[in-house]
Protein backbone atom coordinates (compact mmCIF):
# COMPACT_ATOMS: atom_id res chain seq x y z
CA UNK A 1 0.00 0.00 0.00
CA UNK A 2 1.46 3.53 -0.75
CA UNK A 3 0.10 5.91 1.11
CA UNK A 4 1.54 9.82 1.07
CA UNK A 5 2.79 11.01 4.59
CA UNK A 6 1.69 14.92 3.61
CA UNK A 7 -2.04 12.85 2.41
CA UNK A 8 -1.83 11.58 6.22
CA UNK A 9 -0.69 14.65 7.77
CA UNK A 10 -3.89 16.96 5.70
CA UNK A 11 -6.57 14.16 6.91
CA UNK A 12 -5.33 14.34 10.66
CA UNK A 13 -5.26 18.29 11.03
CA UNK A 14 -7.57 18.63 14.71
CA UNK A 15 -8.87 21.31 16.29
CA UNK A 16 -5.53 21.71 18.61
CA UNK A 17 -3.77 21.90 16.04
CA UNK A 18 -5.32 24.46 13.85
CA UNK A 19 -5.45 26.94 16.98
CA UNK A 20 -2.05 26.53 17.41
CA UNK A 21 -1.57 27.24 13.42
CA UNK A 22 -3.29 30.48 14.25
CA UNK A 23 -2.43 32.09 17.41
CA UNK A 24 -2.44 35.75 17.18
CA UNK A 25 -1.46 35.51 13.75
CA UNK A 26 -3.39 39.02 13.14
CA UNK A 27 -0.72 40.31 14.98
CA UNK A 28 2.05 38.19 13.27
CA UNK A 29 3.59 40.41 10.52
CA UNK A 30 6.51 38.73 10.29
CA UNK A 31 9.03 35.69 11.73
CA UNK A 32 10.32 38.03 14.11
CA UNK A 33 7.41 39.06 15.35
CA UNK A 34 6.56 35.96 16.32
CA UNK A 35 9.33 35.15 18.14
CA UNK A 36 8.83 37.96 20.22
CA UNK A 37 5.91 37.13 20.96
CA UNK A 38 6.57 34.43 22.24
CA UNK A 39 9.20 35.64 24.25
CA UNK A 40 6.99 38.16 26.57
CA UNK A 41 4.16 35.72 25.90
CA UNK A 42 3.64 34.05 29.43
CA UNK A 43 2.42 30.04 30.59
CA UNK A 44 -1.09 31.48 31.76
CA UNK A 45 -2.95 27.88 30.68
CA UNK A 46 -2.77 25.37 33.25
CA UNK A 47 -3.20 22.14 33.77
CA UNK A 48 -6.58 21.21 36.22
CA UNK A 49 -5.37 17.37 37.28
CA UNK A 50 -1.53 18.41 37.76
CA UNK A 51 -0.74 22.55 37.70
CA UNK A 52 1.76 22.05 34.43
CA UNK A 53 1.47 25.66 32.62
CA UNK A 54 1.82 26.08 28.85
CA UNK A 55 1.70 29.07 26.44
CA UNK A 56 -0.97 27.55 24.03
CA UNK A 57 -4.04 25.83 24.39
CA UNK A 58 -2.97 23.33 21.71
CA UNK A 59 -0.15 22.35 24.19
CA UNK A 60 -2.35 21.85 27.00
CA UNK A 61 -4.61 20.62 25.29
CA UNK A 62 -2.30 17.46 24.50
CA UNK A 63 -0.93 17.08 27.33
CA UNK A 64 -4.22 16.71 29.08
CA UNK A 65 -4.40 13.28 27.06
CA UNK A 66 -1.74 12.01 29.40
CA UNK A 67 -3.91 11.63 31.99
CA UNK A 68 -6.80 10.04 30.27
CA UNK A 69 -6.04 6.60 28.10
CA UNK A 70 -7.41 8.82 24.76
CA UNK A 71 -5.39 8.49 21.91
CA UNK A 72 -6.33 9.74 19.13
CA UNK A 73 -4.56 8.76 16.36
CA UNK A 74 -5.07 5.23 14.96
CA UNK A 75 -3.15 3.76 12.02
CA UNK A 76 -5.43 2.04 9.63
CA UNK A 77 -2.73 -0.40 9.10
CA UNK A 78 -2.14 -2.85 11.99
CA UNK A 79 -4.76 -0.22 14.38
CA UNK A 80 -1.76 1.07 16.90
CA UNK A 81 -2.91 4.50 18.35
CA UNK A 82 -1.06 7.07 19.48
CA UNK A 83 -0.86 9.69 21.95
CA UNK A 84 0.65 12.45 19.92
CA UNK A 85 0.44 13.15 15.78
CA UNK A 86 4.15 13.72 15.64
CA UNK A 87 4.87 9.77 16.97
CA UNK A 88 1.73 8.36 14.68
CA UNK A 89 3.72 9.83 11.62
CA UNK A 90 6.39 8.70 12.76
CA UNK A 91 4.95 4.89 13.50
CA UNK A 92 2.87 5.11 10.07
CA UNK A 93 6.57 5.59 8.13
CA UNK A 94 7.18 1.61 9.24
CA UNK A 95 4.89 0.65 6.28
CA UNK A 96 5.00 3.27 4.01
CA UNK A 97 8.63 2.57 3.87
CA UNK A 98 9.00 6.43 3.08
CA UNK A 99 12.67 7.92 4.40
CA UNK A 100 12.62 11.85 3.49
CA UNK A 101 15.82 12.11 5.81
CA UNK A 102 18.84 11.85 3.84
CA UNK A 103 22.50 12.49 4.56
CA UNK A 104 24.29 15.20 2.34
CA UNK A 105 27.37 13.00 2.69
CA UNK A 106 26.85 9.99 1.81
CA UNK A 107 22.94 9.81 1.03
CA UNK A 108 22.06 7.22 3.18
CA UNK A 109 18.31 8.01 4.00
CA UNK A 110 16.00 8.17 7.12
CA UNK A 111 12.36 7.83 8.63
CA UNK A 112 13.05 10.25 11.36
CA UNK A 113 15.42 13.05 11.81
CA UNK A 114 16.97 12.08 15.10
CA UNK A 115 18.38 9.07 13.21
CA UNK A 116 19.61 11.20 10.37
CA UNK A 117 21.30 13.70 12.98
CA UNK A 118 22.81 10.74 14.95
CA UNK A 119 24.05 9.33 11.50
CA UNK A 120 25.95 12.55 10.83
CA UNK A 121 27.99 11.98 13.62
CA UNK A 122 29.31 9.16 12.55
CA UNK A 123 30.82 11.37 9.60
CA UNK A 124 32.01 14.18 12.37
CA UNK A 125 32.69 12.26 15.22
CA UNK A 126 31.30 14.89 17.00
CA UNK A 127 30.40 13.34 21.31
CA UNK A 128 28.44 15.56 22.61
CA UNK A 129 27.20 13.40 25.68
CA UNK A 130 29.68 12.43 28.23
CA UNK A 131 29.38 10.65 31.68
CA UNK A 132 29.42 12.83 35.15
CA UNK A 133 31.23 9.53 36.89
CA UNK A 134 34.04 8.70 34.46
CA UNK A 135 33.87 11.66 31.20
CA UNK A 136 33.37 9.25 28.57
CA UNK A 137 31.63 10.68 25.41
CA UNK A 138 29.08 9.58 23.50
CA UNK A 139 27.43 10.15 20.20
CA UNK A 140 23.69 9.27 21.22
CA UNK A 141 21.93 9.73 24.46
CA UNK A 142 20.90 6.48 23.82
CA UNK A 143 24.38 5.13 24.41
CA UNK A 144 24.95 7.03 27.36
CA UNK A 145 22.23 6.14 29.10
CA UNK A 146 23.10 2.55 28.56
CA UNK A 147 26.65 3.17 29.93
CA UNK A 148 25.53 4.80 33.19
CA UNK A 149 23.93 1.32 34.27
CA UNK A 150 27.60 0.43 34.55
CA UNK A 151 28.65 3.13 37.31
CA UNK A 152 25.47 2.18 39.16
CA UNK A 153 25.20 -1.60 38.63
CA UNK A 154 21.42 -1.20 37.20
CA UNK A 155 20.35 -4.22 34.88
CA UNK A 156 16.94 -3.06 34.38
CA UNK A 157 16.11 -5.56 31.84
CA UNK A 158 16.17 -9.67 32.66
CA UNK A 159 15.68 -12.97 30.14
CA UNK A 160 12.34 -14.39 30.38
CA UNK A 161 13.80 -17.77 30.72
CA UNK A 162 16.65 -17.85 32.72
CA UNK A 163 16.15 -14.68 34.50
CA UNK A 164 19.31 -13.26 33.64
CA UNK A 165 19.90 -9.62 33.94
CA UNK A 166 21.76 -7.03 31.99
CA UNK A 167 22.07 -3.21 31.89
CA UNK A 168 21.27 -2.48 28.20
CA UNK A 169 18.45 -3.87 26.14
CA UNK A 170 20.43 -4.87 22.90
CA UNK A 171 22.78 -6.90 25.13
CA UNK A 172 19.14 -9.33 26.17
CA UNK A 173 18.50 -9.43 22.97
CA UNK A 174 21.91 -11.05 21.98
CA UNK A 175 22.05 -13.30 25.48
CA UNK A 176 18.91 -14.87 23.27
CA UNK A 177 20.83 -16.38 21.32
CA UNK A 178 22.01 -19.05 24.21
CA UNK A 179 18.81 -20.16 24.26
CA UNK A 180 17.61 -19.82 20.69
CA UNK A 181 20.88 -21.42 19.44
CA UNK A 182 20.36 -18.48 16.29
CA UNK A 183 23.20 -17.67 13.96
CA UNK A 184 22.63 -14.81 12.29
CA UNK A 185 25.66 -13.88 11.56
CA UNK A 186 27.34 -15.84 8.01
CA UNK A 187 30.49 -15.85 6.13
CA UNK A 188 29.89 -15.15 2.66
CA UNK A 189 32.60 -17.26 1.50
CA UNK A 190 31.98 -20.52 3.32
CA UNK A 191 28.30 -20.44 4.47
CA UNK A 192 29.40 -20.62 7.89
CA UNK A 193 27.18 -18.82 10.75
CA UNK A 194 28.05 -17.51 13.93
CA UNK A 195 25.96 -16.31 16.88
CA UNK A 196 28.15 -12.88 17.39
CA UNK A 197 29.42 -10.93 14.69
CA UNK A 198 32.77 -10.53 16.11
CA UNK A 199 33.53 -14.59 16.07
CA UNK A 200 32.92 -14.12 12.10
CA UNK A 201 35.23 -11.30 11.99
CA UNK A 202 37.68 -13.13 13.57
CA UNK A 203 36.52 -16.34 11.24
CA UNK A 204 36.87 -14.03 8.02
CA UNK A 205 40.78 -13.59 8.49
CA UNK A 206 41.22 -17.53 7.74
CA UNK A 207 40.34 -16.81 4.26
CA UNK A 208 42.03 -13.88 3.68
CA UNK A 209 45.62 -15.03 4.47
CA UNK A 210 46.92 -15.23 1.19
CA UNK A 211 46.12 -11.54 0.36
CA UNK A 212 48.27 -10.55 3.60
CA UNK A 213 51.85 -8.78 3.99
CA UNK A 214 54.47 -10.40 5.03
CA UNK A 215 57.15 -9.29 7.72
CA UNK A 216 60.80 -10.08 6.50
CA UNK A 217 62.30 -10.30 9.36
CA UNK A 218 60.07 -12.99 11.20
CA UNK A 219 57.62 -13.89 8.43
CA UNK A 220 54.29 -12.71 10.68
CA UNK A 221 51.91 -11.42 8.16
CA UNK A 222 49.21 -8.32 8.13
CA UNK A 223 46.32 -7.46 6.45
CA UNK A 224 47.47 -3.57 5.71
CA UNK A 225 50.97 -1.75 5.07
CA UNK A 226 49.84 0.20 8.30
CA UNK A 227 49.65 -2.72 10.57
CA UNK A 228 53.17 -4.18 8.96
CA UNK A 229 54.65 -0.77 10.22
CA UNK A 230 53.32 -0.58 13.54
CA UNK A 231 54.76 -4.27 13.96
CA UNK A 232 58.27 -3.37 12.77
CA UNK A 233 58.59 -1.69 15.94
CA UNK A 234 58.51 -4.48 17.83
CA UNK A 235 62.09 -5.02 16.34
CA UNK A 236 63.38 -1.62 16.37
CA UNK A 237 62.42 -0.65 19.47
CA UNK A 238 60.75 2.30 18.70
CA UNK A 239 58.12 3.34 21.38
CA UNK A 240 56.92 6.78 19.96
CA UNK A 241 53.79 6.78 22.39
CA UNK A 242 54.31 7.36 26.26
CA UNK A 243 51.70 7.35 29.02
CA UNK A 244 51.03 11.02 30.25
CA UNK A 245 50.77 9.45 34.08
CA UNK A 246 53.14 6.87 34.41
CA UNK A 247 55.48 7.54 31.26
CA UNK A 248 55.15 4.17 30.26
CA UNK A 249 56.34 3.75 26.45
CA UNK A 250 54.53 2.13 23.50
CA UNK A 251 55.34 0.83 20.21
CA UNK A 252 51.49 1.50 19.11
CA UNK A 253 48.82 3.86 20.11
CA UNK A 254 46.27 1.10 20.36
CA UNK A 255 48.07 -0.37 23.61
CA UNK A 256 48.70 3.20 25.34
CA UNK A 257 45.48 3.20 24.87
CA UNK A 258 44.44 0.06 26.49
CA UNK A 259 47.16 0.85 28.59
CA UNK A 260 45.68 4.18 30.05
CA UNK A 261 42.21 2.37 31.63
CA UNK A 262 44.43 0.84 34.13
CA UNK A 263 44.93 4.03 35.84
CA UNK A 264 41.31 4.86 35.10
CA UNK A 265 40.02 1.37 35.82
CA UNK A 266 37.64 2.13 32.91
CA UNK A 267 35.88 -1.27 31.11
CA UNK A 268 34.39 0.00 27.84
CA UNK A 269 33.86 -3.21 26.31
CA UNK A 270 30.87 -5.66 27.88
CA UNK A 271 29.74 -9.27 27.18
CA UNK A 272 26.50 -9.45 25.43
CA UNK A 273 25.90 -12.42 26.88
CA UNK A 274 26.93 -12.33 30.54
CA UNK A 275 27.78 -8.26 30.78
CA UNK A 276 31.34 -8.42 32.14
CA UNK A 277 33.25 -6.35 31.08
CA UNK A 278 36.57 -5.84 29.84
CA UNK A 279 39.19 -2.97 29.09
CA UNK A 280 40.76 -4.58 26.35
CA UNK A 281 38.49 -5.96 22.97
CA UNK A 282 41.06 -8.86 22.56
CA UNK A 283 40.14 -10.23 26.24
CA UNK A 284 36.55 -9.66 25.13
CA UNK A 285 36.68 -11.54 22.28
CA UNK A 286 38.78 -14.45 23.73
CA UNK A 287 36.02 -14.58 26.71
CA UNK A 288 33.29 -15.00 24.03
CA UNK A 289 34.56 -18.17 22.85
CA UNK A 290 33.84 -19.45 26.84
CA UNK A 291 30.11 -19.22 25.72
CA UNK A 292 29.73 -20.31 22.04
CA UNK A 293 32.85 -22.81 22.18
CA UNK A 294 33.40 -21.95 18.71
CA UNK A 295 36.71 -21.86 16.66
CA UNK A 296 37.24 -19.69 14.08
Amino acid sequence: MEVSIKAIEKHLVSDFCTNALNIDMETKSSNKNVQSSIRTKKKTLMCDVCGAAFFWKSQLDQHCLTHSDEKPFICDVCDKSFLAKFNFIQHYRTHTKEKPYSCDLCEKKFSQKPHLTAHLRTHTKEKPYSCDVCNMKFAQIAHLNSHCHIHTNEKPYSCDVCSKKFSRKDNLTTHYRVHTKEKPFACDVCGKAFSWKSNLNDHYRYHFNKNRIACDICGKDFSNKSNLMQHYRIHTNEKPYSCNICNKEFSCKSNLNDHSRTHTDEKPYSCEVCSKVFSQKCHLNKHYRTHTNERP
